[in-house]
């Protein structure tokens, strides 16, 4: 079977950003929030899961949730690499059993995250600073789930990156976003955007590192896959 990368879009404003921005392995991003579709087991070979504006338990709003979620379970069984990005996190702690709770340990921007012990040895982050530069819009969070190893905390939120197993990977924070992403982001109620040129001019300060983690992270997850990428790290 041919190699392939599935990426799940949530939200129709929370896109792969610099996930596929460089990507030259074969790819596939499905939009579940439109059709209700999703991948079949037997054809991914690893497996990314964005963000959204809803929540991990939000299924009675979005019932795709709970087929993502069902997914998630059969991917993490089957050892099939697996990163969950914001709400993808939340989803693969949730399909865990693990709790997700809303509006506490919220962060909105450039922040900076600091890796675990374990973190610092875990191929995920190889290549990347101890402490280092991230994007954060969330206002839910995720427990660890049984089994689960800490790779990240900040000051705000102690669990920002876990581990389930060997191959899959829980992050609180962004790594794929773009400009064009905060800028929906901070339109979305009437607090945020008061601080949209704010935000934007941090992360554009932190662009040139905050990117070079960015690359590294996707780079060394597709390593892990057995997927042959080079962008430019």
């Amino acid at each position: 079977m041919k190699e392939l990368l599935h990426i799940i879009q949530n939200d129709p404003e929370v896109p792969p950003g610099t996930i596929t921005d460089h990507l030259t392995i074969p790819y596939v991003v499905h939009h579940p929030y439109c059709n209700g579709f999703l991948p079949e087991k037997c054809q991914i070979s690893a497996l990314v899961v964005l963000g959204g504006a809803m929540g991990a338990n939000d299924d009675g709003r979005y019932p795709f949730l709970s087929d993502l979620k069902n997914l998630i379970r059969t991917t993490v069984a089957a050892g099939t690499p697996y990163l969950g990005i914001c709400l993808g996190g939340q989803l693969l702690a949730a399909a865990l059993g693990a709790e997700v709770a809303s509006n506490r340990w919220e962060e909105v921007g450039t922040l900076t995250v600091s890796l675990t012990e374990e973190g610092t040895a875990d191929r995920l982050f190889k290549g990347i600073p101890e402490r280092f530069g991230t994007f954060q819009w969330h206002h839910d969070s995720f427990e660890l789930p049984d089994g689960g190893i800490l790779l990240a905390s900040s000051s705000a939120c102690p669990h920002q990156a876990f581990r389930v197993g060997e191959t899959a990977w829980g992050l609180q924070f962004h790594p794929e976003v773009m400009e064009d992403s905060i800028r929906d982001w901070c339109a979305w109620d009437s607090s945020s955007q008061d601080e949209t040129e704010e935000l934007i001019s941090a992360f554009s300060s932190a662009a040139d590192s905050y990117g070079a983690t960015a690359r590294r992270l996707f780079h060394n997850f597709l390593g892990i896959a057995g997927m042959k990428h080079v962008d430019g790290i």
